[in-house]
């Protein structure tokens, strides 16, 4: 995924499905997809379901002969051993995988994870050969303190391995605050983040995620330094995760 011209069209499902909604999910992205081939063109895919669904889908993209990546939403910082719960790096590739989220706010929220860990699962992933979605963003207080600019600045410095490249590694900026809220950054406040974090990373491809949907996308494409989505809730659905894509 080196196409700077491309969209990042990345779906990141978190912890839904069962089996059956994992196989049909993925098929009818599949199906619209196979519709209008000229999306291939424009965009990158990347679906990301729960580790318990990446075979199934996997099953499903292999037979599909790749015109979506496969991710994971997570791995560990250890190669192996005694690390109950863990999935690391190297199982993920082995498994077929090809990206992964890193730093998601809800694991720096939820489970704690600091910038040195958000780096460390980073130089696995590197080391692995998968490509590392990098999730940054800061929450309403911080914004409303006017920290935002620091803190994702903070974290970009602390959370960037320093083998990161145009190969393998992607930015995703998300405002913790526009996350499943139905709140979205103005394209003023997005431009201007995303001008900030190209200053910081050059090159690299960098994603807004936080409420995306078919409505907003256009506008937010259409933003300087806006190289694609890292798309929460709509991605659940086919119709919308395509409808984004559409409008790039």
């Amino acid at each position: 995924m080196k196409n700077m011209h491309k969209k990042v069209i990345a779906g990141n499902w978190k912890m839904n499905g069962g089996f059956a909604a994992a196989r049909a999910l993925t098929q009818a992205v599949l199906e619209g997809v196979a519709k209008e081939p000229t999306l291939l063109d424009r965009c990158d895919f990347i679906i990301c379901p729960p580790f318990l669904h990446l075979q199934t889908v996997r099953a499903a993209l292999d037979h599909a002969h790749g015109p979506v990546l496969l991710g994971a939403q997570d791995c560990s910082d250890q190669d192996n051993g005694a690390f109950t719960g863990d999935i690391s790096a190297t199982m993920l590739k082995d498994g077929g995988v090809g990206a992964v989220i890193l730093g998601h706010s809800e694991r720096r929220q939820g489970h704690k994870e600091g910038n040195a860990l958000v780096a460390a699962k980073a130089v696995k992933a590197h080391e692995a050969g998968l490509l590392a979605i990098i999730c940054v963003g800061e929450v309403e207080a911080e914004r409303e303190a006017g920290r935002h600019f620091d803190v994702v600045a903070e974290q970009l410095a602390g959370s960037l391995p320093a083998g990161a490249t145009l190969e393998n590694t992607i930015i995703a900026y998300e405002p913790v605050w526009a996350i499943g809220t139905g709140k979205t950054a103005t394209p003023d406040d997005v431009a201007k983040m995303h001008a900030f974090i190209r200053e910081k990373v050059g090159n690299l491809r960098i994603l807004y995620g936080g409420s995306v949907k078919p409505e907003n996308a256009a506008a937010l494409f259409s933003t300087e330094n806006v190289d694609g989505a890292l798309i929460g809730g709509a991605s659940l659905k086919a119709d919308q995760y395509l409808g984004i894509a559409k409008a790039a």
